[in-house]
């Protein structure tokens, strides 16, 4: 095992260096990457589909436990296996980061499975600010529909909102052996005032809810106290300690991330059990100048997991 010190001067061993529910599916001429954030995006994805022919992309929809649908793309190559990609906080499956992931796997012959939680994307439900407990039931809907069609999933990924979501599912499910935890928040009582205010709490108990405004006034998303409270007692540390010793877990982690600081990968390294810590220097939460830098570091970890199932 390769161990990578780093500019805070810390240095860890574990461093790396590098029911079936009803659907629907169709056939894609391309990812759909909403072309406003990402022009540059789409083009690299049809260039890397157009070098591998033989990958066909379907939209699925599976329905949760809340008889919500939840909308997807499978990039199948035929291949028995998928992971599956789940994106963070206000996001959704076309999140870049999710669609060049999907497409590094496609390209060696992995199936790759990117979906909208609810109230995001084109699923169906209400969008909430809290229900990552919930949001890990929500994957294992989609873990159950591949396993009921002959399928196996393998491994599932998270980035920020989706990487908490993606180790709460191995706390509880103990049925996916391989974890990529992308920017996953530790402590999740930090990260709230700054986009709820200082005063967060009184407001809340005083309103019921939050309304949080874009720069020119208008409401972005509501945020309830029953959604704040589910959050705030979404403990990760008491969940990390439930993850099986056998489940591999690899966190990755931005030395620039001005969303999540650094310190929560390193708590995360401290209590689970096998676990694998890569520090990507000068990358943002979103890895906005190092996107070629995550296959290099993920794709190993999953293929490793492959080879061990």
């Amino acid at each position: 095992m390769g161990i990578l010190a780093y500019n805070f001067n810390v240095v860890s061993p574990n461093f790396v260096l590098q029911k079936r529910p009803l659907f629907s599916e169709f056939s894609l001429p391309q990812v759909r990457v909403n072309p406003s954030r990402r022009r540059n995006i789409t083009f690299r994805v049809a260039f890397n589909m157009a070098q591998n022919p033989a990958a066909v992309q379907k939209k699925i929809t599976v329905l949760n436990q809340h008889n919500e649908k939840l909308v997807g793309v499978l990039h199948d190559t035929g291949s028995v296996e998928i992971v599956v990609l789940c994106h963070g906080f206000r996001s959704s499956k076309d999140f870049y980061t999710m669609v060049n992931l999907a497409v590094a796997m496609e390209k060696e012959g992995i199936s790759a499975f990117r979906f909208d939680f609810p109230g995001n994307g084109e699923s169906e439900g209400s969008f909430q600010y809290g229900n990552y407990r919930r949001e890990a039931d929500d994957l294992h809907s989609v873990v159950e529909y591949f396993n009921g069609a002959n399928r196996k999933v393998t491994a599932v990924l998270g980035h920020s909102k989706g990487g908490d979501v993606v180790l709460l599912y191995a706390s509880k499910y103990h049925d996916v052996h391989t974890i990529v935890n992308l920017s996953g928040r530790y402590n999740l009582e930090k990260g709230i005032a700054e986009r709820l205010g200082e005063d967060f709490l009184e407001i809340i108990k005083k309103d019921g809810f939050i309304d949080v405004k874009s720069r020119a006034g208008e409401v972005d998303y509501r945020v309830t106290e029953e959604s704040l409270m589910d959050r705030l007692h979404t403990n990760m540390h008491d969940a990390c300690l439930q993850i099986d010793k056998g489940c591999r877990v690899l966190t990755v982690h931005g030395s620039a991330d001005e969303i999540i600081p650094l310190e929560d990968a390193l708590e995360f390294d401290k209590i689970i059990p096998n676990h694998k810590l890569h520090i990507i220097e000068g990358a943002n939460h979103c890895y906005t100048s190092h996107q070629a830098e995550l296959t290099p570091v993920i794709l190993p970890f999953i293929k490793e997991g492959l080879q061990k199932n």
